[in-house]
Order: structure tokens, then C-alpha cells, then sequence
């Protein structure tokens, strides 16, 4: 079948679609239908039915012979160490954990939060989670103790599993005083922790509330799966707030263990027996879903991998673990890909590794400019895929969906939506936009399975932050366009659509422009407020490798792209060249904090900002262009 023909299937009967979607899972009691909207607009899918998602993910791939194939390949590069965990030691790994758990209390419907860097351990406590039913927080590895402990005090779990340490290529992050402060200033106290000690820093363990990972399973009975409900929540993923206090977004177990099946096949083309790795990690979406889930799910081999796109050791080691591990379907952000192209322009170092049986790089978390895309594809020769979704939705909103069918790639564009989701453009008044025009994107409802719920204690905030603006549609914040063909283009977050004279423009078709420069390794654009304009557009230049040329001069060439591609009307005359940009972990550049500086206006340092010393620099090359003024 066609994607058109999928896709017109599911429009045409969304129950039927989603039902034959499902016998994919091994369900305990399988569900009597596929959507519940008696609570409508707070959606369920699969509700009555019972099911467990470690038994879908780790036993019944061994009890379908598969056992001694490998499950979770740990590459890191900082410890030089690699390591293959079958689905047979797997299940005994992860019921052990379990079994533990439950030995001292942890029950279906308990949180427990995961605080660990990127070893198999991390999906070991996550799988022990669901073997329990269990309900999961991971919240990023080193994450500050303030913003650990809002956590602490949200979610309130019985128990915190935490690594040691986690490294980085020059340093050894210390996790457990972090831990340890957190729950100093959490109103609430987990009853335990449990600490894995890692070889490079052997952490203090705190008497009656600390105990060693190995010696807290040492003799305990293994546990079987617990049968959970299919509305019962599988794990709560925190994820930044426009009021500073994180949202904690839901993932109901079988909506969830549904939806992502069905993408492993049909987007990614992954079966059993296949290799795939998500170049992210467990503290963000992509690592819940594809890192842990999607792939054991499927069946398949997932990595973890430890380390840097460039410097552990260097700017191939991506394509190393993909050549020593016969990757099919790779997984990035564009930051990923842009900070390797900045360091190897030329793709010399990929010319020294086997692309074996890669069959496509897929994209996603920031918009993918279709220079780094281009670059890519020269460099491979495989299909390079830009794809959308968030953290709300688990799982790709757009997508080219490689197992169904493979489609013309638009640069600019993640292709089409997804079955489950009718995607709109909308002008402010909630009213559909002709094609090529921009809007906020919003979906209407209901969302697919394994889409968010709501979240977690805050069904007014949820309601509030997603449904009010567009009755009857999902906002997503973005803002896009549709064009001619069906094809979904994401310009922008819907506040970075600035107004220049009352000229609504896209900050991202300018960021296309600039990374389209010969010279620009990376980009970004703001809108600073301006007196006379309302707004006006600032970017920022990151130079490839090796550039030596004048910076005025590249500054001068950039403006002139932009009033040649988008027009004077864009107004775009002022740009900075900076050695990098303000980004959270996962690469989000963090464009409204950089206008609150651009506009001398007061800022809460963001929770997850990878280096906060790069504001600074930020403020400083402002000021040398007129703004950011004491």
C-alpha cells in the first residue's frame, strides 16, 4: 500500500486503523475498542484492556527463541568501552531489579525517578519500572538539584535509581551530591535510593536510605510482569514550562507500546533482528521512545551510546559505531550533524568508515536547514529525513514514512503527517489558511495513541497550555505552512514568527538563507523589539572550521542573501558572528532567552542550558551590534 492509501485508510475509519495496529502487542485482555472519549477532550485509547510493556519489549521476544540475540549495545567512547546484553540476560537483568524494587515497597502506581547518564542500566531501570507497573520519571543525568527537586516534590516518588557519576569528555560529572542536595530541599523524601557505582567515582551511600545496585538485588526472588490497565501511566516525562515550573507530560501504557510499534515498522523500517540507534539521550522524548521502547519493542538492537558527535574523540566517531555495528536506520539532531560538518566540512572522516547497511539518517529536535541536510546526503548517499514531533506527542506528527513507502524528500520539509494525526494551519482566529500561507499548526482532535493525555496533576494546565486556543484542536506552538502537495513545512515556534512593520515573517526561512552561506556552519535569528518596526530580525553566525576570511565582510554577504531570497521587507541588517550557541542537552537553541537579553529584559536562567557561560558571550556580541544594553 501507498502512504496515501494508509493514511486515507485510518481518515476513513480511525478505530479500525488503530484496532489492527494493536494485534501487533501481546495483550494480557485485549481492549474491546481502540478510542474512549466519554471524558472528551481528555482522550483514552485502549483503556480496558490489560497488558505489560516490559513483557512486550524484553520476555516474549525470548519466548519466541530469540534470546541470544543482542538487545542493548553500549558504545562509549569516553570509557572506550562496548559491551552486547542479549534479550535472554536482559530479562534476567531487569526481573532482578524488579524483583528488588517490590522487595522493598514499590508497587504498581509508584513513581520512581531514574536519574542516570547513558549506560544500559538506565533502560534496565526503566524496563524494571514497567515490569512492576511502576511509573517511571528519568530526568537528565547531572540536571541541577533545584530542578531535580521540583521533580522530587511533583512527582513524589518512593525511590530514586542514580548512577554515580556520568562523564564527559574532560570531566567527571558528580551525581550524587547533586541527588543527595535535591532531596535536602524536596518538601517530599523518597523512601530509598538506589545507587549504581560506576569505576571513575565511587559515591558516599547515605545509611538506611542508600543502597548499592549489585548488593540491593544480591538473593531476591526475579519478578514477574505485573498486568497494568491500557489507560495506566507508563512513565511522566518533565519538559520546560513557559512559567519556569516543568510540565509533566503522561504516556499511558498501551496508547504508548501501540504507537510506537507501528512507527518502527512503517517510519523507520525496523523489524526483529535489525539495528537502529538514537544518537540521544534517556532524559529526553527520543530516548524514552527510541532508545528504550521503540526498538526493543520491535524487537531489534538499540545502542547507548556515551560521548559527543565531535570531540570523544572525534568528528567520526558517529559513523565508527554505525560501521561497527552494521547500523540500518540512524537517528540525529541537525545540531548532531551541524557540529560534525562544522569540524569535518569536507566529510573526510566519513570517507574512512563503511556505511555497511545503513538505509537512511533521520532528523529531528530542531528545524533541519537544507544545507546540513544537502551536506549530508552528498556525503552518504542514503535518504536523509527530517521528521516532527515533541515531547507531548511521543512520537512523529510528520514524517516520510520509509516502511510504507519512500517519498520525494522537500528540502525545508518533514514530508506529510502521520496516520492519527489531521494536521491544520490556522490563522489567530482558528480559521484553516489557504496552502502556502503561514499559521500556527495545530491538530485536531482527537490525538493519536501514545500521544499525551494530559499531564501529570495538572489537568487544568494541560487544558490551558494545549486546548484553549483552538477549540477542538491540539496547539502545538508551532507555526508552518502546508503547501500544494500535502507537505507540512515548521518555520518557526510560534514566537518566533516576529511582526517587522506589521509584516508577519519567519525567523526560520531566514535561517535557511543564512545557513545557505558557504561559510556558515550554523545560524540563528531573533526578533529584538525595535520602536519604530515593533520587531526587528538579529542573527547569529557560527563559521565552519578553518574560515579565516573578515567577519564583516561574511556579515555583509549574509545580508545580502537574505534581501535577495526573502526581500527587503524582511528588514534583516544586523548580524554577529559568535564562536557557539545558547542550547539546551538536546540541542534546542534557546532563542527566548536571546531575545530577553537582546532586550535588556530580565531572564530565568533555563533549567536545561547546556553551558550557562555561553550567555555571556551571547550578551557581549549583542552589545557590539547596538543591543543587550546595561
Amino acid at each position: 500500500m501507498a502512504y496515501k492509501d494508509v493514511y486515507e485508510g485510518w481518515k476513513r475509519d480511525p478505530e479500525a486503523f488503530w484496532m489492527e495496529a494493536a494485534q501487533a502487542i501481546d495483550w494480557i485482555e485485549p481492549p474491546s475498542k481502540a478510542l474512549f472519549d466519554d471524558k472528551a477532550p481528555i482522550y483514552e485509547w485502549f483503556a480496558d484492556a490489560k497488558v505489560n510493556a516490559c513483557w512486550n519489549a524484553v520476555d516474549r521476544h525470548v519466548e519466541a527463541g530469540r534470546g541470544s540475540e543482542i538487545a542493548i549495545q553500549h558504545e562509549s567512547p569516553i570509557t572506550h568501552a562496548t559491551k552486547g546484553i542479549t534479550y535472554a540476560e536482559l530479562q534476567k537483568r531487569v526481573a532482578s531489579l524488579a524483583g528488588a524494587l517490590r522487595m522493598r515497597g514499590v508497587e504498581k502506581g509508584d513513581r520512581v525517578i531514574i536519574y542516570m547518564p547513558m549506560i544500559p542500566e538506565a533502560l534496565e531501570a526503566m524496563l524494571a519500572c514497567a515490569r512492576l507497573g511502576a511509573v517511571h520519571s528519568v530526568v537528565f543525568g547531572g540536571f541541577a538539584a533545584h530542578e531535580l527537586a521540583v521533580r522530587i516534590d511533583d512527582c513524589t516518588p518512593k525511590a530514586i535509581i542514580a548512577a554515580s557519576c556520568g562523564l564527559e569528555p574532560n570531566r567527571v560529572v558528580h551525581y550524587k551530591p547533586l541527588l543527595d542536595e535535591a532531596i535536602e530541599l524536596a518538601e517530599h523524601k523518597p523512601e530509598f535510593c538506589v545507587i549504581f557505582q560506576r569505576e571513575q567515582e565511587v559515591a558516599k551511600l547515605i545509611e538506611g536510605r542508600d543502597f548499592n545496585w549489585h548488593g540491593f538485588q544480591y538473593g531476591v526472588k526475579p519478578a514477574e510482569c505485573v498486568p497494568v490497565e491500557g489507560n495506566h501511566p507508563a512513565y511522566i516525562l518533565y519538559t520546560s514550562g513557559t512559567t519556569g515550573q516543568p510540565k509533566g507530560v503522561v504516556r499511558h501504557t498501551a496508547g504508548h507500546i501501540v504507537a510506537l510499534q507501528w512507527t518502527m515498522k512503517n517510519i523507520y523500517n525496523i523489524e526483529a533482528g535489525d539495528r537502529f540507534w538514537a544518537a540521544s539521550d534517556v532524559g529526553w522524548v527520543v530516548g524514552h521512545s527510541y532508545i528504550c521502547y521503540g526498538p526493543l519493542l520491535a524487537g531489534a538492537m538499540t545502542i547507548v551510546f556515551e560521548g559527543k558527535p565531535v570531540g570523544t574523540p572525534h568528528p567520526g566517531v558517529f559513523w565508527r559505531v554505525i560501521q561497527n555495528n552494521r547500523v540500518k536506520s540512524f537517528f540525529t539532531a541537525p545540531t548532531a550533524l551541524r557540529a560534525i560538518k562544522r569540524e569535518d566540512p569536507n566529510g573526510e572522516w566519513i570517507k574512512r568508515y563503511a556505511k555497511h547497511e545503513l538505509q537512511a539518517i533521520f532528523l529531528a529536535g530542531e528545524r533541519a536547514d537544507p544545507d546540513t541536510i544537502q551536506w549530508a546526503q552528498k556525503h552518504f548517499g542514503v535518504p536523509v529525513i527530517d521528521h516532527w514531533w515533541q515531547t507531548e506527542t511521543g512520537w512523529a506528527i510528520a514524517a516520510n514514512p520509509l516502511g510504507i513507502e519512500e517519498l520525494p524528500i522537500k528540502l525545508g520539509s518533514p514530508s506529510v503527517p502521520m496516520p492519527g494525526y489531521d494536521v491544520q494551519v490556522l490563522d489567530d482566529a482558528g480559521h484553516p489558511v489557504p496552502a502556502g500561507e503561514l499559521g500556527a499548526i495545530a491538530i485536531k482532535l482527537p490525538l493519536p495513541p501514545g500521544t499525551l493525555p494530559t499531564l501529570w496533576n495538572a489537568e487544568e494546565r494541560f487544558r490551558k497550555s494545549y486546548l484553549d486556543t483552538f477549540p477542538g484542536y491540539y496547539e502545538t506552538g508551532d507555526a508552518g505552512m502546508i503547501d500544494e502537495d500535502g507537505y507540512l513545512y515548521i518555520m518557526a515556534r510560534t514566537d518566533d514568527v516576529i511582526n517587522v512593520a506589521g509584516h508577519r515573517l519567519s525567523t526560520g526561512a531566514m535561517e535557511e538563507v543564512l545557513a545557505s552561506h558557504p561559510d556558515v556552519a550554523e545560524c540563528a535569528v531573533i526578533g529584538a523589539s525595535d520602536a519604530l518596526k515593533g520587531q526587528t530580525p538579529l542573527g547569529f553566525l557560527i563559521l565552519s572550521a578553518g574560515v579565516n576570511r573578515d567577519h564583516a565582510e561574511i556579515v555583509k554577504e549574509c545580508v545580502t542573501l537574505v534581501r535577495d531570497q526573502i526581500g527587503p521587507v524582511a528588514a534583516f541588517k544586523l548580524a554577529v558572528v559568535v564562536d557557539r550557541l545558547p542550547k539546551t542537552r538536546s540541542g534546542k537553541i534557546l532563542r527566548g532567552t536571546m531575545v530577553s537579553i537582546a532586550d535588556s529584559k530580565p531572564y530565568k536562567m533555563p533549567a536545561t542550558i547546556d553551558d550557562p557561560a555561553v550567555l555571556d558571550e551571547i550578551k557581549v556580541a549583542l552589545q557590539t551590534i547596538g543591543y543587550a544594553k546595561d
